[in-house]
């Protein structure tokens, strides 16, 4: 009895009894046969009900348990089927196992938690298993601790954006909670349907417990924001706000640039032609970069821009001042709303077609634009969880589904990252 109880707790067994432990020479490997402890049989499993009894389904199969030194180590028990009465014929829940795996529970929890804190080769050599299968385990883990909590309880304020997660226009939706900084919820897509999704799963009656929500401000976002969460306060991002300016800026020196290499292409030999050419390609770093990060020789390139291209000189100008905008709000949102409206005046007479646009956009998204200055929210958080999404999936190169990647960024950032057996 008290080896018995030895074997259970070297694998994890809980709520089974041992009967006896052989060791498989021909694989090398540990087989322990239990069965399952009463009170434990004859279970539905999916939920775990008691059922009748169909059959002794196909004969004795093993799971996979964590390995006893560097010996692999299995268990091995009957499995039966049952009829359940909402589910049909499935074979019959062990206590040891998730239904439809074939590894314990020991063992897919400390494959979880090992692919939320190393490496994918670290992950499989340990544990001498392939990448999809780690895939396969993490969506298991996820899909149960999923259903254990409500990761949508208590929403008041989130941030939504999406990221790119594989080449070909692979696209998530990544939705955080902005008073516990957790990642609540990801979804695949990038459009409208993808979105309504996430509403639709949040329900009408949560829906209108919001009261923040950031965003990029993409059109197709903000009608289906308008559309579940009429009463919510839609924030813009204040670095996309930048982004449109720095976008229309590198549409002007890109014009710059072309009328300049117009004129090499009509005088060829003209060499400060070329040098001019040359000299406005190099300085789009300068023209990017913020004041305050450039170097000596950045400011010397703005300097001779002035001087020779005003009008691209000026497009820095807005851009600066737009972003100029965003910084005297941390002082004072009143101020920073009036140095909005003087912007877009100015824009609006800039003689500069990108910029007329850009000032036109603006005043589309001026409410947004000023949520987000008066209620000092962007979407800065969610930018930052991008950034570990990033890294995670960079980590889970080779899984061949979204579903996994979703599992190991829920498993890691949602909150509920797993802890080690015991």
């Amino acid at each position: 009895m008290r080896s018995a109880r030895l074997w259970a707790g070297l694998l994890g067994v809980d709520k089974a009894v041992v009967e006896r432990v052989e060791f498989d020479e021909d694989e090398g490997v540990v087989v322990v046969s239990v069965r399952p402890g009463r009170g434990q049989r004859r279970r539905c499993g999916v939920c775990r009900r008691r059922c009748a009894g169909y059959d002794q389904g196909e004969g004795r199969r093993r799971w996979r348990a964590l390995d006893l030194g560097t010996i692999r180590a299995f268990v091995e028990a009957d499995a039966p089927r049952v009829s359940c009465l909402v589910h049909g014929v499935v074979v019959a829940a062990v206590p040891w196992a998730r239904h439809g795996a074939g590894h314990t529970l020991a063992f897919d929890q400390t494959v979880a938690w090992l692919a939320t804190v190393c490496s994918k080769s670290a992950v499989t050599q340990l544990m001498r298993i392939a990448w999809r299968t780690v895939g396969a385990v993490v969506a298991r883990v996820w899909a149960d601790t999923a259903g254990r909590v409500d990761l949508l309880a208590g929403l008041r304020r989130i941030g939504i954006d999406e990221i790119s997660y594989r080449k070909g226009h692979k696209y998530l939706l990544v939705v955080v909670d902005h008073d516990t900084g957790r990642l609540v919820w990801v979804g695949k897509g990038r459009d409208q349907a993808g979105l309504t999704a996430f509403f639709t799963l949040l329900g009408p009656r949560r829906c209108a417990q919001l009261t923040h929500i950031s965003s990029d401000s993409a059109r197709w976002m903000n009608e289906v924001i308008a559309t579940h969460c009429p009463q919510a306060i839609r924030a813009a991002d204040p670095y996309h706000v930048v982004t449109w300016a720095t976008e229309a800026l590198d549409e002007q020196r890109r014009i710059a640039w072309n009328a300049v290499r117009g004129e090499t292409r009509g005088r060829s030999r003209n060499r400060s032609a070329t040098g001019v050419t040359k000299t406005l390609k190099d300085a789009r770093w300068a023209l990017w970069k913020n004041p305050e990060h450039l170097t000596d020789r950045q400011r010397e390139q703005l300097a001779w821009i002035a001087k020779t291209n005003p009008a691209l000189h000026r497009a820095w100008a807005l851009k600066e001042g737009l972003r100029t905008v965003f910084a005297i709000a941390r002082r004072s949102p009143t101020e920073a709303v009036e140095a909005l409206d003087r912007w877009i005046s100015w824009a609006r007479r800039c003689r500069l077609p990108q910029f007329v646009r850009l000032a036109q956009r603006v005043v589309r998204n001026r409410d947004a634009i000023v949520a987000s200055i008066e209620h000092r929210l962007s979407n800065a958080l969610v930018e930052s969880m991008n950034t570990k999404i990033r890294l995670i999936v960079r980590r889970a190169f080779g899984f061949h589904s979204a579903e996994a990647i979703i599992a190991l960024a829920m498993l890691s950032l949602s909150g509920y990252r797993p802890v080690l057996p015991r």
